[in-house]
């Protein structure tokens, strides 16, 4: 049987890669890097300008089953990367995984947000999400895949990288004493994801841990973890309630083996050095 084709934009970030290395030996994969001489002459990645390229001539090339779009960079540039992206999946037998973002309910903050909430963002970023959500939601529901993904931890992550350096410097690592979050690792989430490729599932999912935690207590935990350090914390009130920032899954729940809680995140996803 002929193994699907993937195709996986931005591939050489954090979480792209992850899902390169999750996906590559089960599935024909393929992903795009901008800048990183790393990947010059691997035939599986091909050089991407998000600027200056027209995705069409990668689609072509490859001409993928599934695209899974993890793109960074440039706004302008990737809303205009999208807009062809749709045209493509309207002309070809092909679906997209589009990773978008617990910042598409940025706007509400009383509580956290459920697949088919609606979205309404205060944030750019979340609002560049929500409108490529939106061109997504104009499609054939067989065709695409929204995947809202709270904030990513891991080892190898840019957020964990950055609080090593910080508690190595002896600098405050700041926190939102007030911000109510769910969470995730590169590696549950690639897991994630594999499983909704296998299923061909489709539609609005939510790929966080399934209970929240104040994001203050959630990075002291992960700091045990890390090692004997005694943390300067820098505390940002935003607000003097607690606000929410946390997408749960409630109508498109996967199976049990793949739900987690953000106590098995740090339980299982921190090297203690």
């Amino acid at each position: 049987m002929k193994k699907k084709k993937i195709l996986i934009l931005g591939a050489s970030g954090f979480i792209g890669g992850a899902i390169y290395k999750e996906l590559c030996n089960y599935f024909d994969t393929y992903g795009t890097y901008f800048s990183n001489s790393f990947f010059e002459g691997n035939g599986q990645y091909l050089k991407y300008d998000l600027d200056e390229d027209d995705i069409f001539e990668v689609l072509e090339k490859v001409q993928p089953d599934i695209v899974i779009s993890s793109l960074r960079g440039n706004f302008s540039g990737q809303i205009q990367a999208h807009l062809h992206l749709m045209e493509y999946l309207s002309k070809k037998n092909c679906c997209l995984y589009f990773l978008s973002s617990a910042n598409v309910f940025d706007a509400y903050s009383k509580y956290p947000s459920y697949e088919f909430d609606k979205t309404l963002s205060e944030s750019i970023y979340g609002k560049l999400k929500i409108r490529i959500e939106n061109m997504m939601l104009r499609m054939p529901e067989e065709k695409i895949g929204i995947l809202r993904v709270p904030m990513v931890f891991g080892n190898t992550s840019p957020r964990l990288k950055e609080i090593k350096t910080l508690l190595d410097a002896n600098e405050p690592v700041e926190v939102f004493p007030n911000l109510i979050i769910n969470v995730t690792t590169d590696d549950r989430l690639t897991q994630q994801i594999h499983y909704l490729i296998n299923r061909n599932k489709k539609g609005i999912f939510h790929l966080g841990s399934i209970d929240l935690i104040h994001h203050e207590e959630f990075v002291k935990e992960i700091i045990k973890r890390l090692g004997n350090y005694h943390p300067l914390l820098k505390k940002v009130f935003t607000t003097n309630d607690d606000r929410y920032l946390a997408a749960l899954p409630k109508s498109n729940k996967l199976p049990k083996n793949l739900r987690f809680s953000y106590q098995e995140v740090i339980d299982h996803h921190f090297t203690i050095e």
